[in-house]
């Protein structure tokens, strides 16, 4: 039996795998920023999260978050 008879098959399979993988990765990665966006603009409206830093930091990380995102 020859392996070499399969193996556009087999490399096809690979490449597509990769593929799917690169696209969920990027789709993740968009949303992820697409979130922190949202979240930093909505902090900057007055909204708080239950946890974590004062509002006055918070505020002011959102506005620094919100500058490097433009």
């Amino acid at each position: 039996m020859e392996t070499t008879a399969h193996i556009d098959f087999i490399a096809a399979s690979y490449a597509a795998a990769a593929v799917v993988i690169g696209v969920l990765v990027a789709c993740v990665s968009l949303d992820y920023r697409a979130q922190r966006r949202t979240l930093a603009d909505l902090e900057l409206q007055g909204f708080t999260r239950g946890s974590g830093m004062p509002r006055a930091e918070r505020t002011a990380d959102a506005k620094e978050a919100a500058k490097e995102q433009a």
